[in-house]
């Protein structure tokens, strides 16, 4: 086995190296054919003459031309989605694994704003691994051709699996909680694990992937942000409508507690089986003194819960609500959020949610 990744190298890759059935990753760049390579270190990514490529090399050659030549030089055809700036493509590649690309489209690529967060990505995945994160095979930074190589994720992304009738019941309640669990696991790791802490800044269902199993995966790291203990953390406003954090508004800094508000947004949705901003607009403790306050909430196109899952379901809500504060202080932290959701609940009852003034106060409880 022979790693070449985070070094200093520079210079063109020797044949010998080219041919080694073993090597795990090459970075290159310029031509994308073996010329000068670039330095990668925890913290940043430098290029030479501007353009970077680093490939996972599936079965030991170079894989770029084996990308391209997979999707037909990104012909429509194996086009499996497109967003606001770049398409998603399906590449199977000759040694069987398929993988997905996120490509910026032509204009896009020449806007300094999408290049900087297609950069960011590729520094921030570059660096952390965690089984609810989505993995980053490589990517590519060339003038001409700027793209991503993911894991491929069949089921698509949580915004679309509620909107339809036949995905939303497939999404049944134990799924849904293990999708809670996941997306909080992996957000405590970014927040306590990772040093400097990084806060994702535009969780939303849109940037939550599922796989075959529908387990899910945190996605779209372009706005995510180190945070610098010796800096403020003040930034422009990021994030997607709906989602961003009340105090962004008027204090401008970022905080791993934007990404917790921005979770107990999607913990609710999740659980509602649509968006809930109606429901946050009007959060006040009001809304939870009758007896059909699950009923109410619950997304009706599914079975009523067993006990078990009503328990589990009940400790979701109640942590959600938490992390709704619109103080940020009142806010749990992720690592929190993550333990109290692993826990077992058969020791929970369906009047247990009424305990989450001893977590926030409900005067704190508003957006």
């Amino acid at each position: 086995m022979l790693d070449i990744s985070y070094n200093s190298f520079t210079g063109s890759i020797r044949p010998v190296l080219q041919n080694c059935s073993s090597l795990k990753y090459l970075y290159l760049s310029s031509n994308l054919f073996c010329r000068n390579t670039p330095v990668e270190n925890q913290n940043k990514i430098t290029t030479r003459n501007g353009d970077i490529c680093s490939i996972w090399n599936f079965d030991g050659h170079i894989a770029y031309k084996d990308i391209i030549r997979a999707i037909d030089n990104f012909d429509i055809r194996y086009c499996i989605g497109t967003g606001g700036y770049g398409s998603v493509y399906e590449a199977r590649l000759p040694s069987g694994k398929t993988v997905a690309l996120k490509k910026l489209h032509r204009l896009e690529a020449e806007e300094p704003a999408f290049d900087r967060s297609l950069r960011n990505e590729a520094r921030v995945l570059s660096n952390i691994r965690h089984k609810n994160i989505v993995k980053l095979f490589g990517f590519c930074l060339h003038n001409r051709s700027m793209f991503l190589i993911y894991e491929l994720m069949e089921k698509g992304s949580l915004f679309c699996a509620p909107r339809d009738d036949a995905h939303a019941v497939e999404l049944d309640w134990s799924k849904r909680v293990n999708i809670v669990k996941g997306i909080s696991h992996a957000l405590s790791y970014m927040h306590h694990d990772c040093t400097p802490s990084i806060v994702h800044r535009d969780i939303s269902s849109n940037n939550i992937l599922l796989h075959s199993e529908m387990e899910a995966f945190v996605a779209d790291f372009g706005a995510s942000r180190l945070l610098d203990p010796d800096s403020s953390n003040q930034t422009l406003v990021a994030g997607t409508y709906g989602y961003i954090a009340p105090e962004l508004a008027y204090t401008m800094i970022v905080t791993e507690k934007c990404d917790v508000y921005t979770f107990g947004v999607v913990a609710l949705e999740i659980m509602m089986g649509s968006y809930p901003g109606d429901f946050i607009s009007s959060f006040t403790i009001s809304r939870f003194t009758s007896n059909r306050m699950l009923n109410d909430l619950l997304d009706a196109r599914l079975p009523h819960p067993t006990r078990q899952q009503e328990y589990d379901i009940v400790l979701i809500l109640r942590i959600s609500f938490a992390c709704l504060c619109s103080n940020p202080k009142f806010r749990p932290s992720m690592n929190t959020v993550s333990q109290e959701i692993s826990q077992t609940s058969n020791m929970l009852t369906a009047n247990s949610i009424y305990s989450l003034s001893s977590m926030c106060p409900w005067s704190q409880v508003k957006s």
